[in-house]
């Protein structure tokens, strides 16, 4: 009896190494995905792209050991659902409804036809719902972040959720570039260009950078509108979650089809209320924010390191001209919308 519980011992500490392994790996590829984003064109992309590409590229030619999964499965699950929560401190109410809710309507009609055109597209790509869901919701709401949050809401695995945010990320960077070339013959104000921009974008570093051309004033309306989109997160996430029970989704063995709860979305409004309220300094929230960034980067590693490119190529090509298809008719009505709304 004593022998057995010395050796149940080692075997504890081993999988207590093996975790650790996990997260390590995990948080330094978010840390080198941190340096890499400073760099110019690179900060184009943003922390989490990059981390994402890191996690695939690490795992095309260094490969990933078993024995380090379940922390790596840490990350890009319970690391990244803190991660969301957090970045709710980002979040200002006040911002949206000083904007005025034209900006709240152009969010709202963007992500609507965005959802529809892009699952629409992908279904008719013989794409897998699950996937046509997440490339659906990234293009529409917030890239990669948004294929994370939604994911849990359709039980989309690993492979699933990963394509789907690169994909996703990527197709976001590609339409930064050509919005940052465009921007001289758009024919709008310095903040029209931003409302178009955070209204058409996928990711708040997407909008941030492409704004970039028209000045500071361009930029805050950028960054207003994103997360505008940003709040309509949760939302979105109950919808499908809903409608996803009620076509049949997946399910867990033995498990009936129910509405999953995303708390975690709730969480992140309930943060975004905490730094409405202005509880705490703006400082305080800065560092929050800072590293619910560096958590979502771990789970965005995580999500990178289970797929390899072969994986990506294979099933990421139909959900890629999906939500290029669809990003295209999201930025022609989000043009649309500015110049009718008056915001132009």
């Amino acid at each position: 009896m004593i022998a057995s519980q010395g050796s149940a011992l080692p075997r504890k500490k081993r999988n207590l190494n093996a975790y650790m392994l996990g997260l390590c790996l995990t948080f330094v590829l978010s840390l080198v995905a941190k340096g890499l984003a400073l760099l110019p064109f690179l900060d184009i992309m943003g922390q989490l792209v990059l981390a994402i590409l890191l996690g695939m590229v690490y795992r095309a030619f260094a490969g990933v050991p078993e024995y380090a999964m379940p922390g790596i499965a840490f990350s890009n699950k319970k690391l990244l659902r803190l991660g969301i929560i957090l970045l709710g401190m980002r979040l200002n109410l006040t911002d949206i409804v000083h904007a005025g809710p034209k900006v709240l309507l152009l969010a709202a009609v963007n992500i609507s036809v965005t959802l529809l055109a892009v699952y629409g597209i992908a279904r008719l790509m013989k794409v897998d719902p699950v996937m046509s869901l997440l490339a659906a919701c990234g293009s529409a709401i917030c890239g990669a972040a948004a294929v994370a949050a939604i994911a849990p809401q359709v039980r989309a695995n690993e492979q699933e959720t990963a394509v789907s945010a690169a994909v996703v990320a990527l197709l976001g960077t590609l339409f930064t570039l050509l919005y940052v070339g465009l921007y001289p013959l758009l024919g709008l104000s310095p903040a029209g260009y931003g409302v178009f921009a955070g209204g058409t974008l996928h990711e708040v570093a997407h909008a941030i950078a492409a704004a970039a051309p028209g000045g500071k004033e361009a930029e805050d309306m950028a960054v207003i509108v994103k997360l505008t989109r940003v709040a309509l997160l949760v939302p979105v996430a109950v919808l499908v979650g809903f409608w996803s029970s009620r076509k049949g989704g997946r399910t867990a063995a033995g498990e009936r089809s129910r509405i999953p709860i995303p708390w975690f979305v709730l969480g992140f409004l309930a943060m975004s209320g905490i730094h409405t309220l202005g509880i705490l300094p703006e400082s305080a929230a800065s560092q929050i924010v800072t590293a619910a960034y560096m958590l979502m980067a771990m789970a965005m590693a995580g999500l990178g390191l289970n797929v390899d490119f072969a994986v990506f190529g294979r099933k990421g090509g139909r959900p890629f001209a999906a939500a290029l298809l669809g990003s295209c008719l999201l930025a022609g009505v989000g043009y649309v919308l500015v110049k009718a709304l008056g915001l132009a």
